[in-house]
């Protein structure tokens, strides 16, 4: 894991349909900036990535990521389930991401991050939303390391707020300590940043019911290069 000293300005943008996860998001995201918080679909929003909650296995079959398939076509499902085939081997972790090109100008990709492993699973007693957020995020540390400034703002909702049945205020506070991390660190692959929330938050499953926790890094920190 590296920590993150110079890193380009990201635009994120927080919307969904879901008033009382726009309010939790409020609370949460309070004193953060850079974040812009609305009601409202993220196919509204004019960004470089939209942030999909699926599953594992990339079956855009239900909530957002129904929505998304049927705005952008057929083909992103194709898109998503070829890169976790090709870098996962067909089935992408909870903790892990994949950013593919969406075949439309806006926005120009789609970031596929699992909340659970199968369709419609309940994911309110687990601490998949902060992997998942954590896990979107650094998606955009590797494609901004591949393509430098190929995304500088992003949009996601309410993450396992709806078919996981997340609590608002839980998935608020842990997207927040998500995106968190995300300015604090990149991390070399997946694995680390999975291994690295768990040991931290599995301990203390009740504190993203009251505020939210900021991740500590390891003490094997390195400057990036």
């Amino acid at each position: 894991m590296t920590e993150n000293r110079a890193q380009s300005p990201l635009r994120v943008v927080l919307t969904d349909l879901n008033s009382t996860v726009v309010q939790a998001w409020r609370a949460a995201f309070a004193d953060t900036p850079g974040v812009e918080i609305r009601q409202g679909s993220i196919l509204d929003e004019q960004v470089d990535a939209w942030v999909s909650p699926g599953n594992s296995r990339g079956r855009m079959d239900g909530g957002v990521d129904a929505v998304i398939k049927r705005h952008l076509g057929a083909g992103i499902q194709l898109r998503v389930q070829r890169a976790i085939r090709d870098r996962f081997a067909g089935r992408l972790p909870v903790g892990s991401a994949v950013c593919v090109p969406s075949g439309a100008v806006n926005p120009a990709f789609l970031i596929s991050a699992p909340t659970m492993e199968e369709s419609a699973q309940n994911v309110s007693q687990t601490l998949n939303v902060a992997l998942a957020c954590a896990a979107a995020f650094q998606a955009i540390h590797r494609q901004n390391e591949e393509a430098p400034g190929s995304i500088t703002s992003v949009a996601l909702v309410g993450m396992g707020a709806r078919t996981g049945r997340v609590p608002a205020r839980v998935c608020a506070n842990l997207m927040w300590t998500g995106h968190t991390l995300f300015n604090d660190h990149s991390f070399e692959d997946f694995d680390d940043l999975r291994s690295t929330i768990v040991a931290q938050l599995d301990d203390i499953e009740r504190a993203p019911d009251t505020k939210p926790v900021r991740i500590a890094p390891p003490a094997r920190v390195t400057s990036r290069r």
